[in-house]
């Protein structure tokens, strides 16, 4: 019997492929990290911004204005603006990175392909994934010591565990993570429809606690914290790297979602829609909340579990971990689980499928969070707190995600003129090389500055503003290098 060709075909402005024995058989191809089909691209733009609610509305969202006041020395004032103006930025490789993932159906791996090689692409998807992974173990550290405040609330004697109450509420969060992502991407859409307008409660809810007990304009006079006769351009701009490098990771993988789109509109204002001012009021009312918490609790506390534990009514301390535990858990299933999930998947796809990629991604966001639940359960004695750990993290990651998400723009609107070979995607010698030179020049020359930085001291501004100088340097060589090759091959 004669092998059966695949075949791609225009459904309105999506390209859909219908697999034929060539693609199915291809190493590179399985069903989970295959091009969406037309029928499956359902998300409208409402479902897009409550992806964005849902992911936006979590505990480190709540502690940023904590990190630029206290870390970076930032008024309150200067903190929120900081906020805003890196999440308008963050929109613009958000959208651009989105638009492939819409038009072919296909997840940030497989766009990888096309500007790093069809093997190559597993470099910059793995740095991606590691990040994630170790986002996952935080939010689910996260979401296990809320689970502990609910059981310590609702079960006699549940304080007696102390902090192996946080060990054990870690591990059923992980378990409802899992449980969620592995019944595929409906879910994912169902579960942020239903947090996003109960997050948006919590949150208001908060605000009215505390209004009584604190005055805004006072707040917002508070003087900033930096030395004196410091430079606020460059300590602004710092900050600014760091809050853009918060989503800096969706950058790049925001494909995984933007491929269920109805259409490019639908992406790009849903993503308008949900993301600036969904950080500015939640990461404000934590900068909010963290500066009024002496008067309202008689501590100065800077994330929302711990204070929330604070009220003296069961009640709203019960109702109010149930909505944090919502608010992680649709964070953690959209932003750090199904990025690492698919990049398992890419590099062995005829072994590893969707529900293997998950438990793999699950298993190693133990491993690196297991530092923290040694701790807690008296094994291990460390000085390193789990905030410290994604402060410093902040600006550390966007330097290195900063040129993939340049080389990923400038690959597919200068480059290949938002025209991919889909068939060639998916096989190996058909089209893309397995190592893109390009990609990894572009790559590696920010990243080997970044390194110099870090340890000479020389070219400080390079890592300071790691982001921008990143994406900028990456995409500029990027188009360099790849039209130097087109032109010397043609």
């Amino acid at each position: 019997m004669a092998e059966s060709v695949s075949k791609l075909r225009q459904v309105g402005e999506h390209i859909e492929l219908d697999v034929g024995d060539d693609i199915a058989n291809s190493p590179r191809y399985n069903e989970d990290i295959a091009p969406t089909r037309a029928s499956q691209r359902t998300w409208t733009r409402w479902n897009v911004a409550s992806l964005w609610v849902g992911m936006a509305i979590c505990v480190p969202t709540y502690t940023l204005g904590g990190v630029l006041t206290a870390g970076f020395g930032l008024s309150v004032s200067e903190a929120l603006w900081t906020i805003l103006v890196a999440n308008v930025i963050v929109l613009i490789p958000l959208t651009l990175n989105a638009y492939p993932g819409t038009r072919y159906g296909i997840p940030c791996p497989v766009v990888m392909r096309a500007s790093f090689g069809i093997i190559g692409s597993n470099v910059p998807s793995l740095i991606r994934a590691v990040v994630a992974c170790g986002w996952f173990g935080i939010q689910t550290l996260f979401g296990g010591i809320a689970i502990d405040i609910l059981f310590d609330t609702l079960i006699p004697g549940w304080s007696a565990l102390g902090e192996a109450g946080v060990v054990v509420g870690f591990f059923i969060f992980w378990v409802a993570n899992i449980a969620v992502v592995i019944r595929g991407a409906e879910s994912i859409k169902l579960l942020e429809a239903l947090a996003a307008p109960l997050l948006l409660i919590v949150a208001i809810g908060l605000l009215v606690w505390a209004m009584p007990k604190i005055s805004i304009s006072e707040l917002l006079a508070v003087p900033a914290t930096r030395p004196e006769g410091s430079s606020f351009i460059k300590i602004g701009m710092s900050a600014l790297t760091a809050m853009v490098g918060f989503w800096a990771t969706l950058s790049l993988n925001i494909p995984d979602f933007s491929r269920f789109a109805r259409t490019q509109r639908s992406q790009v204002i849903g993503q308008i829609i949900g993301l600036p001012l969904t950080m500015l009021l939640f990461a404000g009312l934590g900068v909010v909340l963290t500066a009024a918490s002496f008067n309202l609790v008689g501590e100065t506390i800077s994330e929302p579990i711990s204070l929330i534990g604070k009220i003296d009514s069961p009640v709203w301390v019960v109702l109010a971990m149930l909505m944090i535990i919502l608010a992680t858990i649709s964070t953690n299933t959209a932003a750090n689980i199904v990025s690492p999930t698919n990049v398992f998947q890419n590099i062995a796809p005829k072994l590893i499928n969707e529900n293997k990629g998950v438990i793999l991604t699950g298993i190693i966001g133990i491993v690196l969070m297991s530092w923290e639940l040694l701790k807690r359960l008296g094994w291990l004695d460390t000085d390193v707190s789990v905030e410290s750990l994604y402060t410093g993290w902040l600006l550390g990651y966007s330097s290195l995600l900063g040129p993939i998400a340049g080389i990923m723009i400038v690959d597919y609107f200068l480059i290949k003129k938002q025209s991919y070979d889909l068939l060639a995607l998916y096989q190996d010698n058909a089209g893309y090389p397995a190592w893109n030179k390009a990609g990894f020049t572009a790559f590696l020359i920010p990243v080997g500055l970044t390194i110099i930085a870090i340890t000479t001291g020389e070219l400080s501004w390079f890592y300071a503003y790691g982001w921008f100088t990143g994406s900028i340097l990456g995409g500029l060589i990027y188009y360099i290098v790849a039209r130097n090759e087109i032109r010397s091959s043609s």
